[in-house]
This record gives C-alpha cells, sequence and structure tokens, in this order.
C-alpha cells in the first residue's frame, strides 16, 4: 500500500511547503553549539583542578597520575584487570574485612573496556573512562537544566557541579561518581522526553554502578506516575521502564550472594570493610554534634558546615517549583548519604552527584548580573579546587 504523503508539486496553493532538510554545516554548527558550554567548562575545571592539585603535591611524593588512582581508584582498576574476590577476606586475627566485592561492576567494565580499545595501561584506563564519564556527565545535565530552567541556569550549574562543589576533584579520579552522574542525569532527560524504555535501561545501568541508584529509580517511578496521571491511562512502556531501573542494584547483590554462598555477603563485606550500614543518620548527627561543639580540626569543621550548608540548599528547591523527579533524586542521594554511617569525610565526595541543591544557586546567579555572577563562580571554583587537593594531599585518610 501507497502510502499517503503530500506532494508538494501536486499540492494546492494554501499547502505550506516541507521546511528543507539542514545541511551538514548546519548539522555540525548545531552540535557545536550543543557540546560547546559542557566542553569548555569541562576543560577549563579540569585544569584548574589539576593545576592546584599539582602546585598542593609534593615535589618528592605522589605525582598526578598516583593521586588521581588513589584508596578507591586503584580498587576499580584492580577489579577491571584481575576480577573479583572468589570469598570473604580475613584478616589476620580471623575477623571478617572487607574487599572488592563492595564495589559494583560497572565502572570497572568500562575501565577494561577502555584499555582493550586504546592499549593504554590499567591506571590510565581507570583515569581517561572517569574523564569521560564526566564529559558525557556536564553535557546531559546541562541539557536536562536547560530544558527545566534556561541555557544561562544550566550552564552556570554546571561551573558549580564540576569546578565550585567542594571534592568535585573525585569526578577526574578513577572513580565511579561521574559515570553515575551521567547515567543519572541521562536517565531524567529520558524520562522527560518520555523516552521510558532509553531511561529504564540507563537506570539499570546506574544501578549496575552504585547502590545511591534506588534514588534514580525512585524518581523514574515518580516522572512515570505524574506521566500516567496526566495521561489518565496506563501504557506498557513507562511501566516496563520502572521494572527495568530496580533491577540493576538487586541483580549485582544477587551476584554477590551467589558467589559467596551468603544471600547478606555484600552487606557483611560493607559493614566489615567500612562500617557502612543503615543507622537513620545517627552517626552523622553523632558527628555533626561533637564537630560543632568542639570544632577540632580545619577538615572535619568544614565538612561539617559545608554539609550542613548542602542540606539547607536542598530543603531550599522544595519551595522553588523543581521539577519532581529531580527533586526526588537529589533529595534520595542527600537522604541516602546522610543517613547511613559510613565514613564522615568521604560524605561529601558521596553527595557531588546530587546535582539539586546546585539548583536555587545557579537560578539565583542566573537572575544576578553577569559581573557578579562571574565574580561568583570565579572564586566558588578556586575554592573548591583547592579543598580537594587539599584533601588529596594535605589530609591523610580516605576521601
Amino acid at each position: 500500500m501507497t502510502a499517503l504523503v503530500p506532494d508538494s508539486s501536486t499540492a494546492g496553493p494554501g499547502a505550506i511547503p516541507a521546511p528543507p532538510e539542514p545541511s551538514a554545516r548546519q548539522r555540525g554548527k548545531r552540535i557545536f553549539r550543543f557540546l560547546l558550554p559542557a566542553c569548555a567548562v569541562y576543560a577549563v575545571t579540569t585544569v584548574l583542578h589539576l593545576l592546584i592539585l599539582s602546585a598542593m603535591s609534593d615535589a618528592d611524593g605522589p605525582g598526578l597520575r598516583e593521586r588521581l588512582l588513589a584508596w578507591d581508584g586503584n580498587l576499580y582498576v584492580g577489579i577491571a584487570q584481575d576480577g573479583y574476590a572468589q570469598r570473604y577476606s580475613y584478616t589476620d586475627d580471623g575477623s571478617l574485612t572487607g574487599n572488592n566485592l563492595a564495589f559494583f561492576p560497572l565502572f570497572p567494565m568500562l575501565i577494561r573496556a577502555v584499555h582493550t580499545v586504546t592499549r593504554l595501561d590499567w591506571g590510565t584506563s581507570g583515569i581517561v573512562t572517569a574523564h569521560l564519564a564526566l564529559l558525557a556527565a556536564l553535557i546531559v545535565v546541562h541539557r536536562l537544566l536547560t530544558r527545566l530552567h534556561d541555557g544561562r541556569t544550566a550552564l552556570f550549574a554546571i561551573v558549580l557541579l564540576a569546578g565550585a562543589q567542594p571534592m568535585a576533584l573525585s569526578f577526574l579520579m578513577s572513580y565511579s561518581e561521574s559515570l553515575f552522574l551521567a547515567l543519572a542525569a541521562g536517565t531524567l532527560l529520558a524520562a522527560h522526553r518520555k523516552a521510558w524504555l532509553t531511561a529504564g535501561t540507563l537506570a539499570l545501568l546506574t544501578g549496575l554502578t552504585r547502590p545511591a541508584a534506588a534514588a534514580v529509580a525512585a524518581a523514574l517511578a515518580v516522572a512515570v506516575l505524574l506521566h500516567l496521571l496526566r495521561e489518565r491511562r496506563v501504557t506498557p512502556r513507562p511501566l516496563a521502564a520502572v521494572v527495568l531501573g530496580c533491577l540493576g542494584t538487586p541483580l549485582y547483590l544477587w551476584w554477590v550472594g551467589r558467589r559467596i554462598g551468603d544471600p547478606d555477603a555484600w552487606f557483611r563485606i560493607q559493614e566489615a570493610g567500612w562500617g557502612t550500614h543503615w543507622d537513620n543518620g545517627a552517626a552523622f548527627l553523632d558527628f555533626l554534634g561533637e564537630t560543632l561543639r568542639r570544632g577540632e580540626g580545619w577538615v572535619s569543621v568544614s565538612t561539617a558546615v559545608i554539609l550542613l550548608a548542602l542540606t539547607c540548599a536542598t530543603v531550599l528547591t522544595w519551595h522553588r517549583g523543581t521539577w519532581p523527579p529531580l527533586l526526588v533524586y537529589g533529595t534520595g542521594i542527600v537522604v541516602l548519604t546522610l543517613a547511613q554511617s559510613n565514613y564522615s569525610h568521604s560524605k561529601l565526595r558521596l553527595l557531588i552527584p546530587a546535582v539539586l541543591f546546585l539548583v536555587p544557586v545557579a537560578r539565583a546567579l542566573a537572575a544576578a548580573r553577569t559581573r557578579t555572577a562571574v565574580t561568583v563562580l570565579c572564586a566558588a571554583t578556586l575554592f573548591g579546587c583547592w579543598y580537594g587537593a587539599f584533601m588529596l594531599t594535605v589530609w591523610k585518610y580516605a576521601i
């Protein structure tokens, strides 16, 4: 059967001609304008981070590459190179301790893919993977916030995201935060565009990156619920997206349990190695009270103050007409981070993919004069770059 498509050669005088197809040059310009803000922010903030980190590193100490592979970075690279542990690990006195099964598999899998394609060494492959993921994350976050607000707000938000946040340096390390952010933001963008199966697939991949993907699955479920309420009918694709989005983390936890022969294996490893368990925020409140009462040490005090500021900024977003799925995602990341008994000085790193608490600041800067906004962004970015470098060079413990 021949499709009934209007032919401009036979259309009547009142017919509207179809718009001409854009040329290759026009498409190239459109792509360039689309990518330019994120690429520029990535380039400037990365150079600043690395320059300040280099300046603060001792000449006879670890180099830039070693700094970017520190702590969990080496663990991820080790998984990519040698695979996961086969069983529980124990200390010399027979006590259960943590091992690399605590770390989710997607980031190491991508490190292995980059290593296979580029033939770079394993450590460099881990760093390159994180940088590629950060660039993708900035592109997607910029696009999402442009749709939700405007281009000026989106631009300021990604500057805050990549440069001004304390511990934004972690995005450049062989850590999974950049990949998690790219996939989470991609899920939200796909849900906003009602590309449900894409959103569900990205949410599933997020669940294979970090356990905090529970916040992404909840945000996707809210987006689907809002869509179904508007449409007043149930369709299969949105529901399939929710099912897909909830599968990633349970699949990995099941795999770890099957590998070890203990359904609670992942939780036991987390508790034994890092003291991580759900405590309704008791450990965080203890840290906050002890730090603010005694005020011992710059790192503890600054961490407490910044965590309070980020919590207040998150609360502000509940009164400013924020898109509900973004609200659920960002608040979920904050709650999951603060309500667990993990290492208090790592919480700033765990919060950097939340995005939500940056929106009020970005909107305020977008409404300000350009000179004022640029001055604030420059000062905040310099502080954020310095803070991350300080935590990686002067602070002796894991971030």
